[in-house]
């Protein structure tokens, strides 16, 4: 998983309340499991006709900003099913950070366990913040500074607990932070396991 340390980017303002995952992420590719390569499939059927022709005006889809690595919505951002998913092809397209009032439970904590940093601020910063998107602000997202600057302005400050702050600027994922936690009892029972059972770990046994 790639770190998050600090990002510049344009900001892309989707307004619309209660974006869920099917809308994110339709349902139809649940069976693509591969983490890598989802990022086509993001908001597949706002952006693409039943045909695969590209549809006009989709935010992601029109320049300045398709390429921007910030999303700001509306509330409700990632509701509906759980699909670890919407959070690949939201990484997979190049979205490292959505500013939302609120987010759906399961997403927002797929998002943090895969490199997705989720920021909730007040409805009415949101829609400031939303409204300077739209005219070209520039946004910094620093997390080791921990806040969140809107063409140079610190606008808000990134509250996040140490140790899902510590897992992003790293890119932990929950394997790596298992290890770094329990690593040594880990390795500990590893060891006594072979002194109990050494025929299991025997070349013959391979």
């Amino acid at each position: 998983m790639t770190g998050f340390k600090s990002i510049e980017s344009l900001g892309a303002y989707m307004p619309e309340q209660n974006i869920d995952t099917d809308a994110i992420y339709p349902a139809r590719y649940l069976l693509l499991m591969d983490r890598d390569g989802l990022g086509p499939y993001l908001f597949r059927d706002r952006r693409f006709d039943k045909d695969g022709a590209p549809k006009e005006g989709f935010i992601l889809d029109t320049e300045p900003f398709s390429s921007a690595e910030v999303l700001i919505a509306g509330s409700g951002f990632g509701c509906g099913s759980s699909r670890e998913q919407a959070v690949w092809a939201l990484t997979g397209f190049g979205v490292r950070c959505v500013i939302a009032p609120s987010f759906g439970e399961i997403f927002a904590g797929n998002a943090l366990k895969n490199g997705l940093l989720t920021l909730a601020l007040p409805e009415e910063m949101v829609a400031r913040i939303g409204a300077a998107a739209q005219r070209g602000a520039r946004f910094r997202v620093d997390l080791e500074e921990r806040i969140l600057c809107v063409d140079n302005e610190i606008v808000a400050s990134i509250d996040l607990p140490e140790g899902q702050r510590m897992a992003l600027l790293n890119g932990w994922d929950e394997t790596d932070i298992l290890l770094r936690e329990e690593g040594e009892a880990i390795s500990g029972f590893e060891a006594q396991h072979r002194m109990a059972q050494p025929w299991l770990f025997s070349e013959q046994s391979k």
